[in-house]
């Protein structure tokens, strides 16, 4: 074997780039900017996603009736309209296991809580519990828009926009003047603002019904009365969430990058839904992409991965296809499924090189990351990918002509990160974490290179293809 051959070097992306890869990388990267900038919200997100299914031929469960599953139906399965399981029925029996991708669709933001409405100082707030892990300092003095629902009593839902078009209102989260921070700028960055002060400004005229106490939080009432037909006490049964009110938009002279709220994880969920989208014909096993809500927060909840939603669903499609799904017969296609556990990893940053480990980092422009083991300090909540199955997720990436790194989150005992890979592996299914590089992850902006989204499209689209059986 020549020298050559046994030395690994790093390259940089755009020198081995194709003419039509890199047509096709910005088409993928305009059509994701519209996907995110429509999708701020879990349930946007799987409406979003909804969309392009039924525009490219899913069906429903509940469209697909009683009608048996055949090879080549393309169907797809929702949960409280915030989790949602695409798939596109392969000829093997799904005993033998599916191909499958994960990702999340929520992200950091600030949510607002059940009893939220108060008057102070001549405004009126709206008080909050932010979601996910944050820097609760990147959050104030950047205008925000409100998205969500109310639920009323008789079941109508009242879905709330407010902040994305030009001429609508934004909301607010004050800051301590600079002139009068004396004691605040000694706190450390994770004391200088406090949760219970990340309350939102919603209005500061009073209400024309001079009899009114608190006329200023009474205008508010009114308003939302007059354009929602909602009350106070329809907060108690509303889902309300502060995300910023921007567009995503090109960074930099050669536009190169990508800016928005919410690349995490929505760019590795627009990427597995791009795989199954663009899948043609009828595959040999059962693809599967997995949108999953909670995330941020542990999984939890009856949409999180920790939920029984994807066996009940891999359960759903073996019944569908003919097949009694007895207990041994679901426990046999999970533990044979294939799985990339859809998450981003953080970019090395040059301004803070000394949070990295340069050598096992993911850099922008060099692809889509393959993450062995996410975890914490001695991989703690990691479930560390066999090298047999990261080998020959590597094959298929070559195979497909996927430019790819490997990366890890921050150094040994500085980073650290989980993912639902942990919860799949639970299965016994074979997994391994993979997706998308990002700048500043967990801000309320963050960055991805337009050439990482797109080789992850075509590394998902790859592994959903790959003809080369190991098993």
């Amino acid at each position: 074997m020549p020298a050559s051959d046994l030395h690994f070097e790093r390259k940089n992306g755009y020198d081995t780039l194709t003419p039509e890869d890199s047509r096709k990388m910005e088409k993928t990267a305009a059509d994701y900017m519209r996907f995110l900038g429509a999708a701020k919200t879990e349930r946007e997100a799987h409406d979003e996603a909804v969309k392009l299914l039924e525009a490219a031929g899913f069906r429903s469960f509940e469209q697909a009736g009683k009608k048996p599953l055949r090879p080549g139906d393309r169907i797809y399965r929702s949960c409280a309209g915030k989790t949602l399981a695409a798939a596109i029925i392969g000829k093997k029996n799904p005993e033998e296991g599916l191909r499958l991708i994960g990702a999340h669709t929520d992200a950091p933001r600030i949510d607002i809580k059940q009893n939220p409405l108060y008057e102070s100082g001549e405004l009126a707030l709206l008080d909050t519990h932010y979601y996910g892990g944050i820097k609760k300092y990147q959050w104030v003095t950047v205008p925000l828009a409100l998205h969500g629902v109310f639920i009323k009593t008789d079941g109508t839902k009242v879905a709330v926009k407010i902040g994305e078009n030009e001429s609508d209102p934004v909301f607010y989260i004050s800051d301590l003047l600079i002139h009068m921070s004396q004691d605040q700028m000694k706190k450390s960055l994770a004391e200088g603002i406090s949760g219970e002060n990340l309350d939102i400004i919603a209005g500061s005229a009073p209400s024309a019904d001079t009899k009114r106490k608190n006329r200023i939080k009474y205008r508010v009432l009114e308003l939302l009365a007059k354009q929602y037909d909602v009350k106070e006490e329809d907060f108690s049964s509303a889902e309300l969430e502060a995300v910023p009110a921007a567009k995503p938009r090109e960074v930099g002279f050669d536009r190169s990058l990508i800016a928005a709220y919410g690349h995490d994880d929505r760019v590795c969920a627009y990427s597995a839904l791009y795989a199954l989208l663009n899948t043609k014909g009828t595959p040999e096993r059962t693809l599967c992409a997995l949108l999953c809500d909670k995330e941020e927060i542990g999984s939890y909840g009856a949409t999180g991965m920790q939920s029984n939603f994807f066996e009940n669903t891999v359960a759903e499609i073996i019944e569908g296809s003919g097949r009694t799904c007895t207990p041994l017969a679901l426990m046999r296609a999970l533990r044979n499924t294939k799985a990339l556990s859809a998450d981003v990893n953080s970019a090395y940053d040059p301004l803070y090189a000394s949070a990295y480990e340069k050598k096992n980092a993911a850099f922008i422009n060099q692809g889509a990351c393959i993450t062995k083991a996410t975890g914490a300090r001695g991989k703690s909540g990691a479930s560390d990918a066999n090298a047999e199955f990261v080998a020959e997720v590597r094959g298929i990436f070559g195979r497909g002509g996927v430019i790819w790194q490997t990366g890890e989150l921050g150094k040994v005992d500085q980073g650290g990160g989980g993912t639902i890979s942990m919860l799949m592996a639970h299965y016994g299914m074979d997994v391994v974490d993979c997706g998308v590089p990002v700048l500043s992850m967990h801000a309320p902006v963050e960055v991805v290179a337009k050439l990482d989204l797109y080789m992850t499209c075509k590394g998902f689209l790859a592994f959903f293809n790959d003809k080369q059986e190991t098993r």
